[in-house]
């Protein structure tokens, strides 16, 4: 199969992720994109109806549910999304041999554990959002399909809603901030995400690829390097905005315990993901998240 040969079908586009995989992906064949518009993912039918219209080689979900506390009290949507549609997707793939590529989550771990978390850890997730996006993982393992499951961690970017956005916008509005310094994890740039992604796919279906195939697929942990705390995340944000205006009044940061910022969902207080199987068997490294927060 050449290049040209090659179709790539990504769900979710107007997403973080999936905008950057337009791009991203666009250099391994000819990318299709669709979104909520096009496809609704509560319905198998339109879900199938896309997959044979775009026949894919390879399939990239960067859709999903992922409004954390709100899923507390729509299970059955986050559910929907977050674990019958890729599953339908994955035997999909399975039955016409394409690669499916899907992006999990940190939340599928409870936060107990000292050191980073690795692949081979057992989840426990603690919330609706994380058992969901669990289900999804293991749906897509029990199709058997060829398929890579990315987990990665407080996702953010320059377009959407995210923490990185949403902090900037507040620490040049208010005068103090109270944000959380318990809760360990990295702060990931959807660009990283979408360019690892690429990456290992350039590396897996290169004509000289070194990989058996069958060994390599599987769950791979995926977010920038090094960790920090949402109060921390937020600090190097103020240090950015402060270096963009000198003279801007900038609001007043105070770290505080989770405990003092009660949600809807329990939060895992380590999210840290080791990268030690993303780097052995492909060889990449991701940049610090406070490199990758310095470029937007």
């Amino acid at each position: 199969m050449t290049d040209k040969q090659r179709n790539i079908l990504i769900f979710g586009k107007n997403g973080q992720v999936g905008y950057e995989l337009c791009r991203s992906l666009s250099y391994l064949g000819d990318v299709a994109a669709i979104d909520i518009d096009e496809c609704d993912l509560t319905n198998k039918d339109s879900i199938i109806q896309n997959l044979d219209k775009y026949s894919p080689d390879i399939i990239a979900n960067g859709a999903a549910y992922t409004a954390v506390d709100k899923a507390e009290s729509e299970p059955e949507l986050a559910e929907k999304l977050n674990s019958t549609a890729p599953g339908i997707m994955a035997e999909w793939a399975k039955k016409h041999s394409s690669i499916m590529v899907h992006y999990s989550t940190d939340y599928v771990f409870d936060g107990t554990k000292k050191g980073a978390w690795t692949e081979e850890d057992t989840p426990n997730p603690l919330n609706v959002y994380g058992r969901t996006k669990l289900m999804g993982d293991r749906n897509i393992q029990a199709s058997g399909c060829k398929h890579f499951i990315f987990r990665t961690s407080w996702v953010y970017g320059a377009r959407g809603k995210n923490f990185y956005l949403t902090m900037r916008k507040l620490l040049q509005e208010k005068d103090e901030l109270r944000v959380v310094n318990d809760q360990h994890g990295a702060p990931t740039w959807c660009r990283t995400i979408a360019d690892v992604t690429s990456l290992v796919l350039a590396q897996v279906l290169s004509p000289r690829t070194k990989f058996n195939a069958e060994e390599v697929y599987g769950i791979y942990n995926l977010t920038n390097s090094g960790e920090t705390t949402w109060f921390g995340f937020t600090e190097a944000i103020r240090e950015q905005l402060a270096k963009e205006d000198s003279i801007a009044k900038l609001a007043k940061l105070l770290p505080i315990t989770t405990t003092e910022y009660p949600v809807a969902a329990k939060r895992p207080m380590n999210s840290v993901l080791s990268h030690d199987k993303l780097y052995s068997v492909f060889a990449l490294e991701t940049a610090n998240w406070r490199e990758s927060i310095a470029v937007l």
